[in-house]
């Protein structure tokens, strides 16, 4: 008599789950405000896409067409299938150090995956994911796009130096 109970009780709960479901979809078919499917290309002026939309990958400028990208390599080392490629040069600072800046920037789009991980990697927060998404194109030359803008420079942030707190480092105590 047990396994005939669980399987009437199994049958009521899928049913129930069914029903579940069902009120969902009733609820978003009766109920206009509640969708949330765009009607593209109509709309195209006036469409929004979800702050979270991973589009293509832009180096952040600002007004003044400066940017914080110094040509370290994380992005193009963490990218699992080859889509950034940077190619820098060295140059002497006023301090007498040599300096990495960067030459180009290059993004192939085609061979991206929007994977994120370039734009989560960037210790200087240059890169950022754009709302852009139409990319139909007759020539794929075209979908290979080099992100820094033609004059760019770096920004240079004003070097604080370190505070010495003068608190004695406390090691651990010898055995």
């Amino acid at each position: 008599m047990s396994a005939f109970t669980q399987y009437f009780t199994g049958v009521f709960r899928s049913l129930l789950n069914l029903w579940r479901g069902l009120m969902v979809t009733g609820k978003y078919f009766i109920g206009p405000k509640y969708i949330v499917t765009q009607q593209y290309p109509e709309n195209r002026a006036t469409l929004k896409m979800a702050e979270r939309f991973k589009g293509e990958v832009i180096m952040v400028h600002d007004e003044n067409n400066f940017h914080r990208c110094n040509a370290c390599g994380i992005c193009e080392i963490n990218c699992p299938n080859g889509t950034i490629e940077i190619i820098s040069d060295k140059i002497m600072n006023e301090e007498g150090k040599q300096e990495r800046i960067i030459d180009k920037h290059i993004y192939h789009l085609s061979m991206c995956t929007f994977c994120g991980l370039c734009v989560k990697n960037c210790p200087s927060n240059a890169l950022a994911f754009s709302q852009e998404f139409e990319h139909a194109v007759f020539d794929r030359r075209k979908l290979t796009k080099i992100l820094n803008r033609p004059g760019s420079r770096i920004k240079r942030e004003p070097r604080v130096p370190k505070e010495k707190t003068g608190d004695p480092v406390i090691s651990p105590p010898a055995k």
